[in-house]
């Protein structure tokens, strides 16, 4: 006779203490991340009543534990297609972090569960029923897997009665994908000597009588009786199935015959009140360890993940396009996940690039951002001095070298340059953004979203000025408002038109006469148009054309002209908009002529505002690309420093800044000299982001320098003079006086400077000693040679550490100016402590200017000096540090939605035209591979 004393496993406290364990965890977490909260959806297809009963008991714990819980029910009639878009939905859904297919389905439609399974993400697999986590699970990986939760369940409940798992005989009753198949795997690894067992299984009463544990889950009530078990054996018991009474009440039974193992089961789960609590504990469990990987991999400050690329360097250094063709990028979906972007913030335009949406703030509001680099440079050769090639080594440097988290901030190419005399600006040798051939043509068309935005406001303007004059008020009102179904309604432009008059109606109908002809007539004055069509090509025959020649055009005509698109205010809109609303407002205030009482006419007056933000909903993306070592770079906008602030997006840095880390840098560009893009950079673009620098890298090379010590002219296309190749350390010292200059620039603003040589192979060590010794006698904080054209990161590695030292000072930062100051004093105090001109001399038209804005109410804006950027001053002849000269200001224009007033200092070429020899000679396709040649 047994002696056996059989005892219930209870599962409800075990599961109670599992949950109170999570509740602690979740706590934890709050503790660390306060914003943060785990969150699971459960999907539900119909209204199935037991469905209902198992996701209350998930709603209810995941309330108890502090974990958001949310149920997706679709309707019965849900197709397959749909159920699979909602779960696409909540894939891309940050906040939630665990998905639960509620099964069976109760559809009308056929669906197949298995592709559900698979369609959710695997990291919010909480169920563990995906192909992957199967797998995972199938091969030990229990680590990188999510454990379906009532096989998991089932070992908890096995180890709470203190029997050795390890060694034991162990049979798993029933094969399905959710219990049978998981839990064999589980015994396996936790090495139990494990036989599954199924419907066809031969002498089953035989194998399960050899057990010392017995997990049955075939769904079929009181199938094994206690004959069949071993004595003192353990049992545990998943099935759970309705029985219909005689006295027609339903009791649930489970897979065990309970009463007939009594004396015989050492231990034994009930039914209900055994497995159950366990799958809700444990799904609760598994949503927090989804969470926490989530954390890690999302918020972490650490890419623990991040590859990077290894160069094959060669002497000598190859061309910069095969450079680049020799370099396999990595997919950019990789990239991304390293730096820690979600698959919902990305759009992708290929494999090499993508779109970053702006959703990536929302969800990093609150991280702290990293250190913020500007790399600008003494005043430039024609042939520039490498400032996009130092900012792309010192990221690779940084990264790849040093390991730090690093994004560096590009703008992007002109197609003007890129067919013209300079070429692309992908950087050069083995510091390049790749591929560089996407780089520099087209990317994802954000410059020709701008020219089309662009030039749909100036085709208004002009059809608008057209229809005043051929139409009465009437006609023009009836037109503008016209009635559809009997009735006229405002549109909502044509409201801020009426906020902007004061005439506070709704009703079109009650307007007067006086208030129609003040709503519909803008008289725009033709002479104060500023607004001009762009084309991003050197065009020199578009400098000035005549419009409106067409007989339908009935002989209104007028001179115009056309911009290369980068100089439209509609790129440094973009470049300083800190959101698609303030894009939206931006877009809207853009001033594009006055009318004959000199009242400002905006485009929200031509009621073209909402159409042009539509037109840039994807430009304001900042697009994702890679240097040849593998480092994150973030490619948006691209304004000319010259005629306008030439710096890339806020959008992009502010971005980056927050995906880095507090520890992590961001190395963002400004255009030309620090004179131009750097004072821009400093007193526009931190105005309107609140960012402050770190440190300021000043590019120099002795080729320029050499020239403003009074070496003989560079000309692109020319060969360059032998001077600029052989050691001439006079001519090298008197050059080092714009440095100096620009050092001084640097330190109006209170920031770090780091002066980086940028090495070019006729350099010699007695040139370069000499510049880092001026540099530092001159308040530099460090000065250092880098030669990362020739070596890609490894020749920056003693940049990126001078880097971070300077990064560790902290910065008194301060602007050049208060806004309050009168126009004329703004312009003053630029010209004389960053130029160093004695001072200025206003035009006639610019004192008028300055008359207008002042009465329209423009005073307050920052100044965007816009002149040559080949010297301090005015003149692009007089080289190094020009003394004794008055800067004078022939015109004064306004750049309301971008936000700044631009005085134009001399003759400024808005439209570049193209050279005897442009650089499309070189530049040709392959048809059979479409491998393109000659960019360089």
């Amino acid at each position: 006779m047994s002696t056996t004393k059989t005892q219930l496993i209870d599962g409800k406290e075990i599961a109670k203490n599992i949950r109170d364990k999570c509740r602690l965890m979740v706590e934890e977490i709050r503790n660390q991340q306060k914003d943060f909260k785990p969150g699971f959806a459960v999907v539900q297809v119909g209204n199935r009543e037991d469905s209902n009963v198992y996701i209350r008991h998930k709603l209810k714990a995941a309330e108890e534990i502090g974990i958001d819980a949310r149920l997706v029910r679709l309707d019965s009639s849900t197709t397959e297609p749909q159920l699979i878009q909602q779960i696409e939905q909540l894939n891309n859904d940050p906040t939630i972090h665990g998905i639960i297919v509620q099964l069976p389905f109760d559809s009308v439609q056929t669906i197949d569960a298995n592709r559900i399974a698979n369609t959710v993400s695997p990291d919010k697999d909480i169920d563990g029923l995906s192909d992957l986590n199967a797998g995972l699970l199938s091969h030990g990986n229990l680590d990188k897997c999510f454990v379906p939760c009532t096989p998991n369940g089932c070992i908890e409940l096995i180890r709470a009665t203190g029997t050795q798992i390890e060694g034991a005989r162990a049979v798993v009753v029933g094969r399905s994908k959710i219990v049978g198949t998981p839990m064999f795997e589980l015994l396996k690894h936790y090495n139990a000597t494990t036989t599954i067992c199924h419907s066809k299984t031969r002498n089953i009463q035989d194998i399960i009588k050899d057990a010392d544990i017995v997990v049955a889950c075939l769904g079929k009530p009181k199938f094994i009786s206690g004959s069949w078990i071993k004595e003192n054996a353990v049992v545990i018991d998943c099935g759970i199935t309705p029985v219909q009474g005689e006295n027609g009440k339903t009791k649930l039974y489970g897979d065990v015959d309970l009463d007939s193992c009594q004396g015989v089961a050492s231990w034994i789960t009930p039914v209900p009140g055994g497995v159950g609590p366990m799958t809700v504990a444990l799904l609760m469990q598994n949503t927090i360890t989804a969470a926490q990987r989530y954390l890690e991999t999302y918020c972490s400050t650490e890419w623990k993940s991040m590859t990077y690329l290894p160069l094959t360097l060669e002497t000598p250094v190859p061309s910069d396009l095969n450079i680049a063709k020799k370099q396999v990028p990595k997919d950019i979906k990789q990239l991304a996940n390293e730096i820690h972007i979600h698959n919902s913030e990305l759009e992708l335009y290929g494999t090499k690039k993508a779109k970053v949406k702006l959703n990536v703030l929302e969800r990093l509001r609150n991280a702290p951002n990293g250190k913020y680099v500007v790399v600008s440079g003494i005043t430039p050769t024609p042939l520039g001095e490498g400032k996009s090639t130092t900012t792309i080594g010192l990221c690779q440097a940084l990264g790849a070298h040093l390991n730090k988290n690093v994004i560096g901030c590009l703008r992007q190419p002109s197609q003007g340059p890129t067919f013209g005399i300079k070429g692309g600006a992908a950087g050069g040798g083995y510091s390049q953004v790749i591929p560089m051939e996407e780089f520099n043509l087209h990317l994802t068309g954000d410059i020709h979203a701008i020219t089309a935005a662009n030039n749909l406001l100036a085709a208004q303007i002009d059809a608008r000025m057209f229809h005043e004059n051929t139409q009465t008020d009437q006609q023009l009102f009836n037109r503008l408002v016209p009635t559809i179904d009997g009735k006229r309604t405002f549109s909502a432009i044509q409201r801020k038109r009426l906020d902007k008059l004061k005439i506070h109606k709704t009703d079109p109908s009650t307007l007067t006469e006086e208030e129609i002809k003040a709503f519909v007539r803008l008289d725009i004055d033709p002479t104060t148009i500023t607004w001009q069509r762009v084309i991003d090509t050197n065009d020199r025959f578009l400098r000035k054309i005549t419009i409106g020649q067409s007989p339908t055009e009935k002989n209104f005509t007028r001179e115009t002209n056309f911009d290369i698109t980068v100089a439209s205010e509609i790129m440094a809109v973009l470049a300083l908009t800190t959101s698609l609303g303030d894009l939206r407002e931006r877009l809207g205030r853009m001033v594009v002529a006055a009318s004959r009482d000199s009242v400002p006419i905006t485009a929200d007056d031509l009621g073209v505002a909402g159409a042009l933000a539509v037109l840039m909903r994807d430009a304001i993306k900042p697009t994702l690309m890679q240097t040849l070592e593998g480092t994150p770079i973030l490619v948006h906008a691209g304004p000319f420093a010259n005629i306008a602030h030439g710096n890339s997006s806020i959008l992009a840095d502010q971005i980056g800044l927050k995906l880095v880390g507090p520890d992590g840098y961001v190395v963002t560009e400004a255009g030309f000299g620090f004179d131009i893009g750097c004072e821009k950079f400093m007193d526009i673009k931190c105005r309107y982001s609140g960012l402050v620098p770190n440190c300021v890298v000043i590019v120099a090379t002795m080729r320029a320098l050499k020239l403003h010590g009074g070496g003989p002219k560079v000309e692109a296309g020319s060969p360059i003079p032998p001077e600029y190749a052989q050691e001439n350390l006079p001519l090298l010292e008197h050059g080092t006086q714009n440095l100096v200059k620009q050092i001084e620039n640097a330190r109006h603003f209170g920031v770090p400077v780091v002066i980086a040589i940028n090495r070019f192979k006729t350099d010699t060590q007695a040139e370069i000693d000499l510049v880092k010794r001026i540099a530092i006698e001159n308040g530099a904080f460090d000065a250092v040679m880098a030669d990362h054209w020739a070596k890609g990161g490894s020749g920056a590695t003693d940049l990126a550490r001078a880097v971070e030292q300077a990064c560790l000072q902290k910065p008194d930062f301060k602007f050049l100016y208060d806004l309050q100051l009168p126009i004329e004093e703004k312009i003053r105090i630029i010209a004389r402590k960053i130029y160093g001109a004695d001072d200025i001399k206003l035009s006639e038209m610019a004192e008028k200017r300055i008359q207008l804005f002042t009465k329209q109410g423009f005073n307050d804006l920052p100044i965007c000096m816009a002149k040559t950027h080949l010297s301090l001053s005015h003149d692009p002849s007089l080289k190094g540090c020009p003394k004794g000269f008055i800067l004078p200001i022939r015109d004064i224009r306004a750049s309301i939605g971008a936000g700044f007033l631009y005085p134009l200092v001399g003759e400024m070429s808005t439209i570049p035209g193209l050279p005897t020899r442009p650089c499309f000679y070189d530049i040709d396709i392959d048809p059979i591979t479409e491998e393109i040649y000659g960019l360089f």
